[in-house]
């Protein structure tokens, strides 16, 4: 359901008349959600068992997910709706991942979650390759009801998996005491490295947000009517998803080489270049936007934090003001030129922080020996 309002997004922008801004707001309103519901769930899921946590919220997800396409019917009413469902989502990722954890030992366990992550990337691809595939022949209504199934098997795997999960006799961890504490005072490399995926994330989510939308545009100027144009555009954006999944197995080879801080130093290096590049070809050859934007995808792929998440709230917000300034989603290729460099403006403060973490002596332990 991550991106089933990217999957839609330039069709309801019609029909509901939105502004930029306010289309933009429905995925800030996702983000905020998921920011919000990460403080509690991730206290919550150390203090309850973890797969109770993980069930309930598959159960909610279902539940609202299948609502949003019955009772979306205009801004305030999707805002509310797409909030919720990612309160729900969260409590399905850090649940997850504390599961792997506690089953795999050390050596297994960063495959384990690798997987765990490349799933949820290949959640984003099939989202956007059937959400678009669906759009262009029956509606958006109907796109969300099918991406809504996902969620549903999610539950009842879920169900069907802690039941032989619970016939095995697991000793579950004791539950620790309640809390949101996190005092990162005094650890200067943590910080930066905090705030390098803060201003990542602010390019990243902002890209996810608007980059099939901005797809359907270039499609639009080139002659492909706006049903098609939408569903073309949310499926070649499945496509830079794709090049995410190769950059997370790619990452970790380059990292164990060269270290962690040189590449994602280098990762943030190109994703800020096509950020600032990307929405000036919106009347360019769709070859060259196809390719910019793979390479976009496999730049711009990273790990969020809870306040990366936030700053990934406000960015499609921002996005859609800057895009409304030019005329919404008539704008001209300046429009989405200077909305997508408003990206790159997060991708280089993310780079600048990570080229100071570079200067302490601590990114070298970090990194293993390399920086």
């Amino acid at each position: 359901m991550a991106m089933a309002y990217p999957a839609v997004l330039s069709v309801v922008q019609t029909e509901w008349q939105l502004s930029s801004t306010a289309a933009g707001s429905i995925s800030s309103a996702y983000q905020i959600g998921t920011a919000v519901a990460l403080v509690f769930v991730s206290a919550l899921a150390d203090y309850l068992n973890p797969r109770l946590v993980f069930r309930v919220s598959a159960g909610l997800t279902a539940v609202v997910s299948l609502l949003i396409p019955v009772l979306a019917h205009g801004h305030v009413s999707a805002l509310l709706l797409f909030g919720a469902v990612a309160v729900a989502v969260a409590g399905i990722y850090t649940p997850g991942i504390m599961l792997l954890a506690d089953r795999f030992e050390p050596a297994r366990r960063g495959r384990a979650v690798g997987w765990f992550l490349a799933a949820s990337s290949m959640g984003y691809v099939l989202a956007l390759l059937l959400g678009g595939a669906v759009v262009a022949r029956a509606g958006w209504r109907s796109a969300l009801f099918v991406l809504a199934l996902g969620p549903l098997l999610c539950f009842a795997l879920s169900l069907v998996l802690f039941h032989h999960e619970g016939a095995r006799g697991r000793v579950p961890r004791p539950p620790r005491r309640l809390s949101l504490d996190a005092d990162l005072s005094g650890n200067k490399p943590a910080q930066l490295m905090i705030w390098g995926y803060v201003f990542h994330s602010w390019e990243l989510l902002g890209m996810w947000a608007w980059t099939p939308a901005f797809v359907a545009a270039a499609l639009a100027v080139h002659g492909t009517s706006a049903a098609q144009a939408a569903g073309f555009g949310a499926s070649l954006s499945a496509l830079f998803h794709v090049m995410g999944i190769v950059a997370s197995a790619v990452g970790g080879t380059l990292s164990d080489r060269w270290g962690r801080t040189a590449v994602i130093a280098g990762m943030m290096l190109v994703s800020s270049a096509c950020s600032f590049s990307f929405g000036w070809m919106l009347g360019g050859p769709l070859l060259l936007l196809v390719l910019v934007g793979s390479l976009y995808g496999f730049s711009a792929l990273g790990d969020r934090s809870l306040l990366g998440f936030g700053a990934g709230a406000i960015s499609p917000l921002v996005f859609g003001r800057v895009l409304d300034v030019y005329g919404g989603q008539s704008a001209p290729a300046a429009g989405w030129g200077w909305a997508f460099g408003v990206l790159g403006a997060g991708g280089v403060l993310g780079l600048l922080s990570m080229l100071w973490l570079r200067t302490l002596p601590e990114s070298r332990r970090l990194a293993g020996g390399k920086r």
